[in-house]
């Protein structure tokens, strides 16, 4: 899984697979849902981020995560 922050935009995408969607689910007026040829889900994209969420905030629960610099 990888969050793509875009500041300028306001913008977080989050990639749940590697891969194209080949169609979307609009799930609000500010977030829509990326989808496979299969089904399944490739990735979110959540506009006015920081309206939306509390982004200096992140939590996983019941794993590790793997942090690794951008780039």
């Amino acid at each position: 899984m990888k969050f793509n922050y875009d500041k300028e935009t306001d913008s977080l995408y989050i990639d749940f697979i590697d891969g194209p969607g080949v169609d979307n689910v609009i799930i609000t007026d500010n977030i829509v849902a990326d989808i496979d040829a299969q089904g399944r889900l490739v990735g979110l994209d959540i506009q006015h981020a920081s309206q939306q969420s509390d982004l200096g905030n992140f939590i996983v629960d019941g794993m590790s995560p793997v942090l690794r610099p951008a780039g």
